[in-house]
């Protein structure tokens, strides 16, 4: 089913601060894989060109990836294209924004936006997936739709799944695979669709019990997510290889609270309080009857939000008394300080070498980026403050 393009809106000035070029209206398709579907509010989607100098990458150091006064929040990263939500203060309602950093002269930003709230986003590719608050036939509940930005002109918008009465959020893609967690709290469940047909996404059940299972994360045919079983959270995995029959196991189940879990190849990473304040741990799950548990930065403060790509951990850590980005080479057993600013820089993600965050130095929550040296993302770096000898 197609949606026309009704409406779109400008974004007030306030957002796009200075630089601003043009700004030019595109009618998106919207499509919807079931019979009936819930998507009737407006739809926006701008493209914005900002002059050169907006976004500055220089000498390997913090830039900010789209300069605003609104609220940035909740990034993340694939290749050189960043999505992140945000509030837009002219409308008091969140939007989905996707930046790519490639060309640092001529930037072209997509804004995703309704009359409600769009949050969460993830990206793979030219696939973002994000959750979105619909409003349809009385019934309000999230749902999960997706971009595809494979035409940057033209995205394609499509509804991933959208059962009424029912709240499917934070979604994750990796490959032709959304995976979310579904339902109502007390009984949250891990489900999946497969995309290779985004106008007809293909649902399946990943992980159902009568407890909470939440924040799932992909890597191909692997699914992570937290998982409160036993009374606490623990982390579990399922192979998903056979839709129709995944193969769950656990990853860590130790006393205290395992949470966030993110994974990359064979590497899963989540923050435990065993020791009564946060830690990175992570496990080697290439032998998924065995999972080889090792510890990545444990210190007396408190270290949270973790994030994988290749051999490359980044996590929000206290130790300064200000969160400060960290990073861990797996091949080197090195860590590093990627931030330094005395303001709180969260939740960070990565991406080959390309490290995103939110940073508070402008007293607002902006979006900052950094390009790792070589040597920080591949070995050869002074090791500092090491937790694993």
């Amino acid at each position: 089913m197609l949606q026309p393009c009704v409406s779109w809106r400008e974004v007030p000035v306030s957002v796009i601060t200075s630089g601003l070029k043009e700004i030019v209206p595109v009618c998106p398709t919207v499509t919807s894989g079931g019979a009936t579907m819930k998507f009737t509010m407006y739809l926006y989607i701008l493209l914005i060109l900002l002059k050169p100098g907006i976004i500055q990458a220089n000498d390997n150091q913090p830039f900010p990836v789209w300069p605003t006064t609104d609220e940035q929040e909740s990034p993340d990263i694939y290749g050189t294209k960043v999505v992140w939500q945000q509030f837009v203060s002219e409308y008091g309602d969140y939007d989905i924004v996707v930046a790519d950093i490639n060309n640092p002269a001529e930037t072209i930003v997509n804004i995703f936006g309704y009359e409600s709230e769009q949050m969460n986003p993830s990206i793979y590719e030219n696939h973002i997936v994000w959750q979105d608050f619909v409003l349809w036939q009385g019934s309000m509940d999230w749902d999960i739709h997706m971009a595809d930005i494979s035409n940057w002109n033209e995205p394609n918008i499509y509804v991933v799944s959208d059962i009424a009465d029912n709240d499917e959020q934070n979604p994750t893609i990796h490959g032709n695979i959304v995976v979310w967690e579904d339902g109502f709290p007390g009984s949250l469940n891990i489900y999946g669709a497969d995309i290779t047909d985004p106008a007809g996404p293909t649902e399946f059940l990943i992980s159902a019990l009568d407890v909470d299972q939440q924040n799932p994360h992909i890597y191909r045919n692997t699914v992570v997510w937290q998982d409160s079983y036993f009374g606490d959270w623990d982390i579990y995995a399922a192979d998903i290889w056979r839709r129709n029959v995944p193969i769950e196991f656990p990853v860590a189940f130790l006393e205290k609270d395992q949470i966030n879990p993110v994974i990359s190849g064979n590497i899963v990473v989540w923050q435990d309080n065993f020791f009564d304040n946060w830690d990175i741990y992570a496990a080697d799950i290439s032998d998924p009857n065995n999972p080889v548990e090792f510890a990545v930065a444990i210190n007396d403060s408190n270290a949270v939000a973790p994030d994988i790509d290749n051999n490359i951990i980044v996590w929000q850590d206290r130790r300064n008394d200000n969160w400060d980005i960290f990073g861990y080479n797996l091949i080197t057993d090195q860590e590093l300080q990627i931030t330094y600013d005395r303001n709180d820089q969260i939740n960070p993600v990565i991406s080959g070498n390309i490290v995103v965050w939110q940073d508070y130095r402008n007293g607002n929550s902006e979006i900052y980026a950094i390009f790792l040296d070589e040597p920080e993302a591949t070995g050869n770096i002074p090791k500092i403050n090491s937790n694993i000898d």
